[in-house]
């Protein structure tokens, strides 16, 4: 088998070595893949797990989704424990040997480290075998989209897999290195995309007039859309509405534009928050339409439901860290961005949790970030003690 991934695979006596591991994220973050089209991510992921020996390895799910099924010897538990695999469409500014040799595409929200986590995680594994239930390792494509998480809990591959729990991790900027941060209840924000077009009639610009130009109810909507925004994440009823894309017309000053398109994202606490918002910008929307004559069409092209953090899950990974010495910290407020791993803990008993990656650590998807080689070693060692916890 031709597989380009080193050191780690060679030999056990080194799997703990931090260079091991290192070279492991490095090869994926220079090699990044955008959502959706991660082929060759998924290619050298399997190859991978198939040196560990798991018990199943279900490929293809839900697009470039991968599944590893490593089973104890006697009944238990089913754990399913999810990474994400996708990059983005950054230019990297970092100029480090392993920096990314894809043009305007680089792992700037850490997903080259969530998944070296679950690779050192699955080699284990192969050294300690799982005594007692199921731990699936789930290699999820297209997150970043938000399209990932439902085709996978869609596709028929995966009515084999019935957890009991689910849990995710993600690196943490800001936050003290390897400080875990955990928070009962919702974790990160529901997270909605809003495409709104407006058809008017183009015309000359000398008589516009003759046409009808939608830019006073691009206008009147962004600034209607705005009222709404309540962006004060302490206080109840928080909404943040958030432009971030408009067009309408072209560079030609002789035409009056007919046609124009604007993008919202929204984000609350609660799902049926959203909902409501979501409702009332569509309603004011063809509302002004309809005032300035203009034929409307709306869509929601992206939908990250809301981590809500279950008890019980929550109250495993504290026995857990206690059981390690491992420090964490409890928020008081949910993240502002969305995660689609909240489709897993809507429907399934888990959490998700953070990792610090560092004070001085560069912000998610800012193009001179880098997740930090430190951390992976404590989340491999949280994860596999989680198990343990869960299985007594």
């Amino acid at each position: 088998m031709n597989v380009h991934l080193p050191v780690l695979m060679k030999s056990s006596k080194t799997f703990y070595l931090k260079e091991d591991l290192e070279s492991i994220r490095h090869y994926f973050h220079a090699h990044p893949e955008l959502s959706a089209e991660e082929t060759h991510t998924a290619k050298r992921i399997t190859e991978f797990l198939q040196l560990c020996h798991p018990d199943k390895i279900i490929t293809k799910l839900g697009g470039n989704g991968i599944a590893a099924i490593f089973c104890g010897k006697n009944p238990g538990k089913t754990i399913l424990y999810r990474c994400e695999m996708d990059a983005l469409p950054i230019e990297e500014s970092n100029n480090f040997r392993h920096r990314s040799k894809v043009s305007g595409v680089s792992h700037k929200c850490g997903h080259d480290g969530h998944l070296t986590v679950m690779l050192g995680l699955a080699r284990l594994f192969k050294i300690n075998p799982i005594d007692k239930g199921t731990c699936i390792l789930l290699f999820q494509p297209a997150e970043e989209i938000g399209l990932g998480a439902e085709k996978v809990l869609h596709d028929p591959k995966f009515q084999l897999i019935n957890p009991d729990y689910v849990y995710a991790f993600h690196n943490l900027p800001g936050y003290p290195l390897n400080k875990v941060v955990l928070k009962e209840g919702a974790f990160s924000a529901a997270v909605k995309s809003l495409m709104i077009q407006l058809k008017g009639k183009t015309a000359h610009a000398g008589e516009p007039e003759k046409g009808i130009n939608p830019a006073l109810a691009v206008s009147e909507i962004i600034s209607q859309a705005m009222k709404l925004s309540h962006n004060h994440p302490d206080q109840k009823g928080f909404k943040v509405v958030t432009p971030v894309h408009m067009k309408m017309g072209e560079v030609a000053y002789g035409i009056a534009p007919g046609d124009a398109e604007i993008h919202f994202t929204l984000r609350t606490w609660q799902e049926h928050l959203l909902d409501e918002l979501t409702d009332d910008i569509t309603e004011l929307s063809k509302n002004i339409a309809q005032k300035y004559e203009l034929k409307i069409n709306t869509k929601c092209l992206q939908h990250f439901r809301a981590n809500e953090n279950k008890k019980e899950a929550i109250a495993y990974l504290k026995r857990t860290l206690n059981t390690i010495n491992q420090d964490f910290i409890e928020r008081s407020l949910p993240f502002k961005w969305g995660e689609d791993f909240g489709l897993f803990t809507q429907r399934f008993n888990g959490a998700m949790f953070g990792i610090g990656a560092g004070i001085n650590c560069p912000a998610l998807h800012n193009p001179d970030y880098d997740f930090p080689d430190e951390i992976t070693p404590k989340a491999i060692d949280t994860f596999y003690n989680l198990m343990l916890e869960i299985q007594k």
